[in-house]
């Protein structure tokens, strides 16, 4: 290929990101404000509930009607239920497709009634799907099919973490480490430009603020660095129990006497008493973490707090209602911080003024450990927090807490409700042929051995080697090297199959012609 050519391709990537961007920017910040404005609603009408306790009858009936349109909503389109997260990762995977718009204003409209409502759910995961679902159209729109639709979903997904967290390094790490699973230089650099656009849009509408801009006296002293090793330890522990209640919670609502897509519903009900005794609680925790340290609370509340928001997140997200786990994830972590912070002050080995950098460590450590994406975690912080300063302790406390996860035999949350969701009647086969891209790690089979030495999947034809600015036309005496991208041309929805046929060959010898 030649220069030019590849850098036209670049540019028509870089204009894609910037237009996907964009409209994403726009959608995801009116989804955030929309969500923002009806939790403020709720809260106002929680006091005015305290002033008149009879018009609880009056909230009881409002929340069944909400709860049973967004029912029909996941009803008719049950690809809106959840964070989105799977959905992007499954559809980006070939696992199946949904049609774009209306999983756009289906989310958008559930999404806000939900989390607006006041539930403990995330506006991240809806927004990574909203901006999935803009870029898809994006494609649908411009007629782009195969691998240009999926580089437009993941760059969308990317724009849509970055407007609702204002972290687009993080977004664009997110979405290769957690959903692409490629660092394909075509993806990042669409991934990349169309977060940093969307960004942008959401600094213009909320301003610069970092938004979990925390302020702390001084870093840890690395004398105190023992103390990140056991708040590791906690958080991979109470991450590992999150993911086995999590995954449990279907199981549990179905002994409901009612419908799937009306347990919405009983979630909103459970609520109620929630926002009628702990208002300031309610909604996806960002402003749990920000008023931690002015709160002032003891051990005994903070636990109260970790306890109602565990159990109600649960709640909410087991009902199936359009919302997401990151920003809870993240508030259960920056309480966790909090109350271990709290217990170590009051042993007499911590000084209060260092409890702010673990409820910021904390945050992070605990979503590395359930989601199983440290870089993703450290950055996202970072970002967040609007502070380089926390590096070191961040990094300490997510592998910790990574590795303690993996002891107790997690796995990313996000891959297994995956896994969970793909059933035969789920996947969506389509007949046209399509581009799989698969990179060969260091330690893979494949790396130092010829292209002849393998049995390639028979449903797939090996028809590109990417190596650095090189795209190679593969031969039988091909050595593929570590960091090699494979592209390999296969059916649509054949792409899972053949991507775990070949993560098989790369780690066992015996697929090799003649062994």
């Amino acid at each position: 290929m030649k220069k030019s050519e590849l850098d036209f391709t670049r540019v028509n990537t870089v204009i894609t990101g910037l237009i996907v961007g964009l409209i994403t920017g726009v959608v995801v910040s009116l989804f955030r404000w929309s969500i923002e404005h009806g939790l403020l609603l709720v809260k106002s009408a929680v006091g005015v509930l305290h002033k008149q306790p009879l018009l609880l009858i009056v909230a009881i009936i409002v929340i069944i009607i909400v709860g049973g349109v967004i029912g029909l909503l996941v009803k008719t389109s049950p690809q809106i239920s959840g964070s989105g997260i799977p959905q992007v990762e499954g559809q980006l995977a070939g696992e199946f497709d949904f049609p774009w718009w209306t999983t756009l204003w289906k989310k958008f409209v559930g999404g806000v009634l939900a989390i607006g409502s006041g539930l403990m759910l995330g506006r991240e995961g809806p927004s990574i799907q909203l901006g999935a679902t803009v870029g898809d159209g994006y494609a649908h729109l411009t007629q782009k099919s195969g691998a240009q639709r999926r580089v437009a979903i993941a760059s969308g997904a990317a724009a849509g973490l970055a407007a609702a967290f204002n972290a687009p390094i993080a977004s664009t790490l997110f979405v290769l480490e957690e959903i692409y699973h490629n660092f394909s230089p075509l993806v990042w650099l669409t991934s990349l430009t169309s977060a940093v656009m969307a960004n942008f849009v959401s600094m213009v509408i909320f301003g610069q603020t970092p938004v979990l801009h925390m302020v702390y006296t001084a870093p840890l002293p690395l004398t105190k660095y023992w103390l990140l090793l056991g708040l590791g330890v906690l958080l991979g522990l109470l991450g590992r129990l999150y993911q086995v209640v999590l995954l449990r919670l279907p199981q549990w609502y179905a002994y409901l006497p009612l419908p799937r897509y009306l347990h919405g519903i009983v979630a909103m009900l459970l609520t109620l008493p929630v926002a009628w005794w702990f208002t300031d609680l309610l909604g996806g925790g960002n402003s749990v973490i920000l008023h931690l340290s002015q709160w002032q609370l003891g051990t005994g509340m903070l636990l109260l707090v970790f306890v109602i928001r565990f159990v109600f997140s649960m709640v909410a997200y087991g009902s199936g209602l359009p919302g997401g786990i990151f920003l809870p994830i993240l508030t259960l972590g920056a309480v966790i911080g909090a109350l271990y912070g709290h217990v170590m002050v009051v042993l007499g080995v911590l000084s209060a003024g260092y409890v702010t950098n673990l409820v910021i460590t904390a945050m992070a450590g605990y979503f590395a450990g359930i989601g199983k994406a440290p870089f993703t975690a450290i950055l996202l912080i970072t970002e967040m927090v609007g502070s380089l300063k926390h590096l070191m302790p961040l990094a300490v406390v997510s592998l910790v807490a990574y590795i303690t996860v993996d002891l107790c035999g997690g796995a990313p949350i996000y891959a297994t409700l995956l896994e969970r969701m793909v059933t035969p009647q789920a996947i969506q086969k389509h007949s046209y042929t399509d581009r799989l891209e698969v990179p060969v790690f260091e330690a893979s089979f494949l790396a130092g051995h010829q292209v002849r030495e393998f049995k390639w999947p028979a449903q797939s034809l090996l028809i590109e080697v990417t190596r650095g600015e090189q795209t190679l036309i593969p031969r039988g005496d091909t050595v593929l090297r570590a960091g090699d991208t494979l592209v390999l041309e296969v059916q649509h929805h054949e792409q899972a199959l053949i991507r775990k046929q070949v993560a098989e060959m790369s780690e066992q010898p015996d697929v090799r012609t003649g062994d």
